[in-house]
């Protein structure tokens, strides 16, 4: 698979007005406890479900002889912040060690940290090469993040965050945020971006706090499914520009806006077997070809009711359109049903095979 895009933890330091769910925040006492004790046990569950190789097919640089090239795949580790002084030791270092071992002599990945910047010190980003991950993307250099209002704000964290990644041979990725692939080069590297017209969510995303601020002026011509981080191309996971969003509990989604219902849970059911399970379901596969509006023709909704379905009224008051409001409604009043019995053949199915494998071990003993 090219791209697993594995958010860690719901816990940060920051409660920034753009942020696409209101479960990033900070946690304190007891509440903060119950987060990291939960992580922990769910990294135990989710890692050994994720793809037995990170490496995909290339069809976009086919051989002399015919052939696609296998790539090296990556997993983008996010948060909330990762490098939040609780979350270090017990989750984020755990994570990048398990990872990197369960990878090793299996094609390999490439590891990337996303972080706001502003916790990053450099025996933090030692210990990160150290352990094998391969970029430092720095997220949070925009004015929607607390504390990094005004150019000048900006512009000083990034100069001393490329101080510090020079010191520890790093350099600066090749990337840009609109074109692919952007993880063939050699590293480590870093990059920045943030929450800006040209980069990562634009005109941001209509969830979460982003949402309820009202702050999304994306339209009916903004379709994020169509885009690199939504859902387009998540089925094909053999090749390039698959990609699927999973949150710190295991659920699974095609993209990382997050539909309404998740489209298995990694703690139960690895996750190939969850998308090889979808790969001829028309819902699924609208969304694969980013084109949303298409997925309840199967279920009796035309294209025009999911038109307008993505019809809403602001928590402000003003009207708004977007194809992810459709989406919404199509998960609420559809999909619940339909979701819940492709999960309950995909386990029955797989108890089956674990009973005969169970059954044959027997017999040989």
């Amino acid at each position: 698979m090219e791209s697993l895009y594995y958010v860690l933890s719901h816990v940060c330091h920051r409660r920034c007005v753009h942020c696409y769910d209101d479960r990033f925040r900070p946690y304190t006492g007891a509440a903060l406890a119950a987060q990291l004790d939960q992580a922990r046990a769910d990294l135990a569950s989710i890692i050994p479900n994720l793809p037995a190789r990170m490496t995909y097919l290339d069809r976009s640089a086919v051989q002399p002889d015919g052939s696609l090239p296998e790539k090296v795949g990556r997993i983008i580790l996010a948060g909330g912040e990762l490098l939040h002084p609780a979350l270090l030791e017990p989750i984020t270092y755990r994570a990048i060690g398990s990872l990197s071992e369960r990878y090793h002599g299996a094609g390999g990945v490439r590891l990337i940290v996303q972080t706001t910047g502003d916790l990053v010190t450099l025996p933090i980003v030692e210990k990160l090469l150290q352990l094998g991950v391969w970029m430092v993307s720095i997220s949070g250099l925009d004015d929607y993040h607390v504390g990094m209002e005004g150019e000048g704000k900006k512009t000083q964290l990034r100069n001393q965050l490329e101080q510090m990644f020079a010191a520890v041979g790093m350099r600066p990725s090749g990337w840009q945020a609109s074109t692919q692939p952007w993880n063939q080069e050699d590293g480590p590297v870093y990059s920045f971006f943030g929450a800006t017209e040209d980069s990562w969510i634009g005109k941001l995303w209509p969830r979460g706090r982003a949402w309820q601020n009202g702050l999304s002026r994306a339209t009916l011509a903004d379709n994020f499914c169509s885009r690199w981080s939504g859902g387009l191309g998540f089925l094909a996971h053999r090749y390039e520009g698959s990609e699927v969003s999973i949150e710190p509990g295991g659920d699974v989604f095609p993209c990382c806006l997050k539909t309404k219902r998740p489209l298995g849970n990694l703690r139960e059911e690895p996750l190939i077997e969850i998308l090889d399970s979808l790969q001829s379901d028309p819902v699924f596969t609208a969304i694969h070809q980013g084109q949303p509006q298409r997925m309840g023709l199967s279920h009796g909704w035309t294209e025009a009711q999911f038109l307008a379905a993505s019809r809403t009224v602001t928590p402000g008051g003003l009207p708004y359109e977007n194809l992810c409001i459709g989406c919404d409604r199509f998960h609420e009043e559809v999909l619940g049903p339909h979701l819940d019995a492709t999960r309950a053949r995909r386990m029955l199915a797989r108890s089956v095979r674990l009973g005969v494998s169970d059954l044959k071990q027997n017999r040989r003993l």
